[in-house]
């Protein structure tokens, strides 16, 4: 497994906050929208503030000092809300705690200098070459993982085989730790993947390393929750627990995750697509045509398709969640494990899709750790009509540079 000498700060980033009592509100009941004003806003004029968000002026001012009408992730998933049940509560304040110390690094100036402390060993072909933030928020999560004492067995990305990490830990956790990393010296917004499945106690008689990667293994029909963190101008944690998509934006001054976006539903269908045009001439006819067409407004939408693409998977996957539309790499590139089942299960708790062009993500069986696919996510008419076009995964790789 690929380590690094770097030193983080174990106080830094907030510990993780785990509620051992019922929060007093209902979470159900509706917020005013001007109860997400940071204290740190009070000098402004609330009555012209309001009047631009159609808001009445003496509820803005009210509801101005209620930080107790929040409703912050732990809060969310505790007693007092959908109760997933207290490991899974630990377990998922040790992932917050880990994204705010990956959010705090990929923003740091000094991130730069962490190749001349890390060691990279060589890379099998079956991964990308790690850069050395993937291997120190790889290290993040699996120190996060390891003292929740909840999870037994963390894949990921950056790791040729699965951690084993105790017998009793109820979850296994599959990871990409940061998504994107070769956009960190551009600024460009970057994410973490996380899906997580019940242990196999079935397997728990096998050698270590067998039942590791079996329970690594599994389908993402079997997921239990999973999620993604968004790095970009916000930090944004978006989970399904398998009941709805609801997403969490990191309010820097208390280390909070609050309820942002609650029940995100994807538009039916969007008027925008994702993909990396300059591949066009690679791509089998049947995805040349169906872009050709909606570009021109002459497919099941009659409205011409805008052009939208990042480079980095969360990034691109988070816009069409809540804006519709497709997000594509329609090559043998992206993880099944890591990637695909984790954001196909977001895409439809969000009344959404994910397909390799062919099949439902979620149906496909993994039979390696670090199986490539064609991914295809988004709106459901969106995605049907893309898959009517029959030939739409590039088979055609000539080994691109960048």
């Amino acid at each position: 497994m690929l380590s690094s000498t770097i030193s983080l700060k174990p106080n830094s980033n907030f510990s993780p906050r785990i509620h051992l009592f019922p929060p007093k509100f209902d979470i159900a009941q509706p917020k005013s929208r001007m109860a997400s004003l940071p204290s740190f806003l009070g000098g402004l004029n609330l009555s012209r503030v309001a009047a631009n968000m159609g808001v009445d002026a003496s509820s803005a001012a009210a509801s101005s000092d209620q930080s107790s009408e929040f409703c912050t992730l732990m809060e969310y998933v505790g007693k007092g809300g959908i109760d997933v049940g207290d490991d899974l509560v630990v377990l998922f304040g040790h992932l917050e705690y880990a994204s705010k110390k990956i959010a705090a690094l990929v923003a740091s100036p000094f991130n730069s200098s962490l190749g001349k402390n890390v060691t990279i060993a060589s890379t099998p072909s079956e991964r990308d070459e790690p850069k050395p933030l993937d291997i120190v928020s790889n290290e993040i999560i699996l120190s996060a993982l390891r003292h929740s004492g909840k999870v037994s067995v963390m894949a990921s990305e950056e790791d040729d085989l699965p951690v084993w990490i105790n017998d009793d830990g109820p979850y296994v956790v599959v990871t990409d730790p940061l998504d994107g990393s070769r956009n960190i010296d551009a600024s460009i917004p970057t994410g973490t993947i996380f899906g997580v499945y019940k242990r196999l106690v079935e397997l728990d008689h096998l050698p270590v390393e067998e039942k590791a990667i079996l329970n690594s293994l599994q389908s993402g029909t079997r997921l239990v929750a999973a999620g993604y963190v968004l790095y970009s101008s916000a930090t944004i944690l978006c989970a399904s627990f398998g009941s709805g998509t609801h997403a969490f934006t990191l309010d820097h001054s208390t280390g909070d995750f609050i309820l942002t976006h609650p029940n995100i539903k994807i538009p039916p269908r969007g008027q925008i697509y994702s993909v990396n045009d300059a591949r066009y001439f690679d791509w089998p006819q049947g995805l040349r045509q169906y872009i050709d067409t909606i570009r021109q407004g002459k497919g099941k939408y009659p409205k011409k398709y805008s052009a939208r693409y990042i480079c980095s998977l969360v990034a691109d996957f988070h816009r069409t969640l809540l804006y519709g539309g497709v997000a594509m790499n329609p090559r043998d590139h992206l993880r099944l494990v890591y990637e695909a089942n984790p954001l196909s299960f977001i895409a439809e708790q969000a009344r959404g899709k994910g397909s390799d062009g062919k099949s439902r993500i979620l149906s496909l069986q993994p039979v390696k750790l670090h199986q490539r696919l064609p991914l295809f996510l988004g709106s459901p008419e969106d995605i049907d009509e893309l898959e009517s076009y029959g030939d739409v995964q590039q088979k055609v790789n000539p080994g691109y540079e960048v």
